[in-house]
């Protein structure tokens, strides 16, 4: 088995410190630092392309730039990497997303993945115009998704659901693959969707023991459908040559914190109606002590970041081991990133991935393209 990396395209904006938002938070001003223009997303993307990332994630919400509109132009700019696309389904119709995912495939080459994000939070899905509780869109994604995957099939729709409803739909061209659908989420009717309709699992970075649990609920629902799903999750990382170094750096981020936007902040997330955010929030309960919750596992980019905050910190040799430790749970798929984005995707890609080829769990995608190997540092 080869692991799959993804990396993150930081549409809201980068920086040498951390940028806060997501999850109904705006982003902090350090994404002022480095605007998300698409000459910057695109030195990452092509960044991320050389040393051998599959994917690149990108957000979707009021806090970033469209992802959409943002993936089709770095595209043009990229041969192989492929966009893990978030959007949300409440805010176009299933029809013209499959329709949009057709048209991505053809002009790019097969390059699309999707992450559909229900929305956790009802304040800026109403800023969007959707005003259904938090069940009510989960239930909503499972008719959309069903839509859609019927299109993709080749098949003409007529659906009255609940929430939605469409006659007579059918694509005039059927996308070539089929995107996969990323899907996560930790409420009940979330793992109930993710069995029906998604290829691959993604949870945020708990610890080990969370996400084995998280993994076998997903992977219990999904038998009693019939179906078998992968599982990816979503990190930050800071590795260096040395551990060290790169705890060095965690707290040359943490000391960048503002007290009081790590307060506001907080007190915004504390008003998510995501679990996977509350549980988040859990793993460091607003304080910047004990942000190490499991070897390597670092806590303190939940402080001021929504959605996905803990880092893998570590020297080269830590990180992959942390990584074969989520691999050993059924983790297959790792969506990662760091600040800054272009910077750190080299640490991780000349850093980990050499040690992770040379024990064979990993290789470059493009075939017979191997990292240099992995070097020690030195120590004369």
């Amino acid at each position: 088995m080869s692991l799959t990396f993804h990396w993150f395209l930081p549409t809201n904006g980068d920086s040498r410190y951390v940028v806060g938002g997501g999850h109904g938070t705006p982003a902090t001003a350090s994404g002022r630092d480095r605007p998300p223009t698409v000459a910057y997303l695109s030195q990452i993307a092509r960044a991320a392309e050389d040393l051998g990332f599959v994917g690149a994630l990108t957000p979707t919400g009021a806090w970033c730039e469209d992802a959409w509109l943002t993936t089709a132009m770095v595209s043009r700019h990229t041969e192989r990497l492929k966009f893990l696309v978030a959007f949300r389904p409440g805010f176009v119709s299933p029809t013209l997303a499959a329709q949009m995912a057709s048209t991505f495939q053809r002009q790019t080459g097969g390059r699309l993945l999707l992450n559909v994000v229900t929305g956790g939070e009802s304040h800026e899905q109403r800023a969007y115009g959707d005003f259904l509780v938090k069940d009510d869109r989960y239930r909503r994604t499972g008719e959309f998704l069903e839509i859609v995957r019927q299109l993709w099939d080749g098949k003409t729709v007529d659906l009255a659901g609940e929430h939605l409803r469409v006659e007579d739909a059918k694509l005039a061209r059927l996308p070539e693959p089929v995107p996969e659908v990323y899907f996560g989420g930790s409420s009940p009717i979330a793992g109930e969707i993710a069995a029906k309709y998604a290829d691959v699992y993604l949870t945020w970075g708990e610890p080990p023991a969370q996400v084995a649990e998280k993994t076998a609920w997903i992977r219990g629902l999904a038998a009693k459908e019939g179906r078998t799903l992968r599982f990816g999750i979503r990190l930050h990382v800071i590795t260096r040559d040395t551990s060290a170094e790169a705890w060095a750096e965690a707290n040359r981020l943490l000391e960048g914190f503002d007290a009081e936007t790590v307060k506001s902040v907080q007190a915004g997330l504390a008003r998510s109606e995501s679990e996977g955010q509350q549980r988040m929030l859990a793993l460091h309960g607003g304080s910047r002590d004990g942000l190490e919750i499991h070897p390597n596992l670092w806590a303190g980019i939940g402080l001021v970041r929504g959605g996905a905050g803990t880092a893998l910190v570590g020297s080269h040799e830590e990180v992959a081991e942390r990584i074969k430790e989520y691999a050993a749970l059924g983790i297959e798929e790792f969506v990662l990133s760091g600040y800054p984005h272009l910077e750190e995707a080299y640490w991780f890609g000349e850093g980990v991935l050499p040690r992770l080829a040379a024990e064979g769990v990993w290789r470059h995608p493009v075939g017979g393209r191997q990292p240099a190997e992995a070097q020690v540092p030195f120590a004369g």
